[in-house]
């Protein structure tokens, strides 16, 4: 079951005054006029769901100023009292709401600064529940493992740091890093963006970032309110990023978008209080060695530094539990150095005789084949014992799955036959002799 957030650390709350949010009115003042560009007309209520500040004694404050220097106006009401109030652009805020989209046009939830981001991580980063074996075992009951790998991945996911998985290819190891992340059973806030000198940081992403029920009667716009929770962060599972190898240096830096003038956090940002996997590492476009020297100083010290467009670098918290995982020996891909600053070094080997049967009877089950024990013994009999040829993981899904495929294609019953195997055998396996 997952823990309340509410129940581990206290979330942040709506700001109570112009001060608390980080922003100044005129700043405030600016997202608004950038909200009603790119919406055209607002209610009261509508304005304040869509930057998620709370009306009283904040948006109210920027509304009249706004009014006062006629950049907004009143052409309508759609509702009861104040929060009925329809607001638009004035044909001078229409001219003052294109020349602020011109150096930002950022039309969003209110930006939360920097400083509150960093002291929310470290927040959350302390309120990590530990995974025990039992959490570790339900996370990983879709596979078949060893106690052995079992007790040595529990203290590796309890690090909250650095894994390195390796061993020989299709055994899961893929699969063992995301299980891994599936064991941190808790929630985290995640804020949409972070104002930072100025510039604006984009983070929550709904591709990498999956919300949770915010528990208010299945509101979907919430209405903020001084004394609840704040909606500039969105309540979400512990964040998951995979990457493989199209991972290059610039994805790990705050990307600019030119069109928006806004920057996209990179994904070790995104991962804070989550889980990043480096996937097939050491098949990257970058060397290992251009990795490490990249993340030295984070993957030591906990942050990370990110330079703006002119060069200032800036501090961004660097909470994220980093999984390498390679097919690739450890040897021929980084020195003692990384290895160092890798706290848990886990070997995901082949499977034993015992396990490769218990995950084809699985594989068996879950496609519907009846297992036969002599089809079973003529398959590692002719097809392994025969070839020499070692047990991996994922070869009774894609054996099985072979023997469907060809089943189908003669109109008979998928079994363990030897005619279906030798068939299925002689697709799957090829020699690289």
């Amino acid at each position: 079951m997952t823990e309340k957030l509410e129940d581990i650390v206290q979330p942040p709350m709506t700001p109570a005054s112009v001060a608390q949010t980080g922003m100044t009115l005129n700043q405030i003042g600016e997202l608004i006029l950038r909200v009603l560009y790119a919406r055209n007309e607002l209610t009261a209520q509508e304005l304040v769901q869509e930057i998620c500040l709370p009306y009283e004694p904040i948006v109210r404050e920027s509304v009249e100023r706004l009014l006062k220097e006629q950049f907004i106006g009143r052409p309508g009401v759609r509702g009861i009292g104040e929060m009925g109030f329809v607001y638009a652009l004035t044909q001078s805020g229409v001219a003052r709401a294109r020349d602020l989209t011109n150096f930002n046009s950022y039309a969003g939830p209110a930006p939360v600064t920097l400083a509150e981001y960093r002291a929310v991580v470290e927040r959350q980063s302390r309120a990590r529940r530990p995974v025990d074996a039992a959490k570790l075992r339900q996370a990983l009951q879709h596979m078949v493992v060893s106690d052995e790998l079992l007790e040595e991945l529990g203290p590796a996911a309890n690090s909250g740091r650095s894994i390195f998985l390796y061993g020989p290819p299709g055994n899961g190891k893929t699969l063992l890093a995301e299980a891994l992340s599936c064991a941190q059973d808790y929630e985290v806030f995640v804020p949409h963006a972070i104002q930072v000198e100025g510039h604006i940081v984009r983070v929550f992403d709904p591709l990498d970032h999956e919300p949770v029920p915010n528990g208010r009667n299945g509101e979907s716009r919430p209405q903020p309110r001084v004394g609840e929770p704040d909606h500039r962060w969105v309540r979400c599972r512990p964040p998951m990023i995979v990457v493989g190898g199209e991972l290059t240096l610039d994805m790990l830096e705050l990307l600019y978008d030119a069109k928006s003038k806004t920057y996209e956090a990179p994904m070790q940002v995104k991962a804070n209080n989550g889980t990043f996997i480096i996937d097939d590492f050491g098949r990257q476009r970058l060397q290992p060695s251009e990795l490490l020297n990249r993340w030295m100083v984070p993957l030591e010290k906990r942050v990370d530094y990110l330079p703006l467009m002119r060069g200032k670098k800036v501090e961004f918290p660097f909470d994220v539990m980093i999984v390498f995982s390679t097919n690739l020996a450890p040897k021929d891909l980084v020195d003692e150095a990384f290895l160092r600053r890798i706290r848990h070094k886990v070997k995901v080997d082949n499977p034993t005789p015992q396990q490769f049967r218990e995950i084809f009877e699985r594989v068996c089950q879950s496609r519907k084949v009846e297992f036969s024990e002599a089809g079973f013994s003529y398959l590692i009999a002719e097809h392994y014992e025969k070839a020499g040829r070692p047990f991996r993981a994922v070869q009774p899904r894609d054996l099985i799955e072979q023997i469907i495929e060809i089943a189908l294609y003669r109109n008979t019953k998928p079994a363990l036959e030897p005619d279906l195997i030798d068939r299925a055998c002689r697709s799957y396996f090829v020699s690289l002799q």
